[in-house]
């Protein structure tokens, strides 16, 4: 069985050098050493001045709605996994979905203007599959009309546009470091913010809006995380620069492989590199798509509709929106197997053989 994603795994004795520490000093959760010390080396690593390890990708959005104190609508893609409008929705908010651009599949700067009203606070948006949205533009929109910006950038772990990290664009980026991400930590998430006073502001937050032993600073909630996942994130940092290697490699051979076919990919971002989160390839037809599904499912090997179906029409908890690229977009995009351990020839080449039998 191939399946469409497989998390990392370090050397079990790297990640039980880790553990043997956490039996020593019996430190397991509420940030102790090896939680700090993650927390730097991925500041450093990432290049970013202001950043805090959480619980996961879910918490760190609805901590990020939370310390920016956003009522009203925000607007949103419904081009994006469910947490990133039910985070909106959970905070109290109302999602305002704008159609994505049909080449990046990212929310379409032009349309976000026709959206704002006056009970607008904010933006969220998503660079999905780790590809940079239109930061500039975004950022004059939110400037002209007074609104907070907040990236769901879980999948752009290692991005960067215009010459510095994805995170430090907004003003609070949010990542996943969940087990199907390039890189993890089990179970896990990131909050970057340049503001100094907001980082306080989710340092409260994040820890029951604890400020110290007997006071409390503000609302907060348990976005802490464990010294295990910790213990994890710092060993696959190890080999952060081989898996980004081999996934791009792999990137490369599908593009390859697939270059004859109707098949298109999502445009990347000009100014930005490709980090080899996902693997997308968008049909023509749904119907050519569910033949692919399937005849791939019939050698055993695992994809994934992401993002199918559209949230704008999905959610039991919203009134459907129809969006005309989203909903297009969505019924026809596949997400193909990416992941370290998936081997160049053997495997990338016979899916690619399987699609082509089909498609060419």
């Amino acid at each position: 069985m191939i399946p469409v994603t497989k998390p990392f795994l370090p050397p079990q004795e790297e990640y039980q050098a880790y553990l043997d520490t956490i039996w020593e000093n019996g430190w397991l959760t509420n940030m102790g050493p090896l939680s700090k010390k993650l927390e730097g080396r991925l500041t450093e690593h990432l290049k970013v001045p202001n950043l805090l390890f959480v619980t996961n990708g879910t918490i760190a959005l609805q901590m990020a709605i939370k310390a920016l104190d956003l009522k009203g609508e925000i607007i949103t893609t419904p081009f994006s996994f469910v947490a990133t409008t039910s985070s909106i929705v959970w905070e109290g908010c109302t999602p305002v979905f704008v159609d994505i651009d049909p080449n990046s599949l990212n929310i379409d700067a032009s349309k976000i203007e026709a959206a704002i009203t006056p009970n607008t606070s904010a933006i969220l948006a998503t660079h999905v599959y780790g590809n940079p949205c239109d930061v500039l533009a975004i950022e004059v929109i939110a400037k002209k009309h007074n609104l907070k910006v907040i990236y769901d950038a879980a999948h752009a772990f290692g991005v960067e546009v215009y010459g510095k990290s994805i995170f430090e664009y907004g003003d609070i980026s949010t990542c996943s470091l969940h087990a199907t991400k390039l890189y993890h930590s089990i179970e896990g998430g990131l909050v970057i913010t340049k503001d100094p006073a907001l980082f306080q502001k989710l340092k409260h937050i994040r820890n029951f809006g604890i400020s110290s032993f007997y006071e409390f600073a503000e609302l907060g909630i348990n976005g802490k995380n464990s010294e295990y996942h910790a213990a994890m994130g710092l060993a696959n940092l190890k080999y952060i620069d081989a898996i980004a290697k081999k996934r791009k490699m792999l990137t490369s051979r599908y593009d390859e492989l697939l270059q004859d076919t109707a098949l298109k990919r999502p445009t990347w971002h000009p100014d930005s590199e490709n980090n080899g989160a996902y693997y997308p390839v968008i049909f023509e037809t749904e119907e050519a798509l569910l033949q692919v599904e399937e005849a791939l499912k019939q050698n055993q090997i695992g994809t994934r509709r992401y993002f199918y179906p559209s949230l704008a029409t999905a959610l039991p908890y919203l009134n459907p929106t129809e969006m005309e690229v989203t909903d297009s977009i969505s019924k026809r995009v596949l997400c193909l197997p990416l992941y370290y351990d998936l081997l160049m020839e053997e495997e990338v080449d016979t899916i690619g053989d399987i699609i082509k039998n089909i498609l060419v």
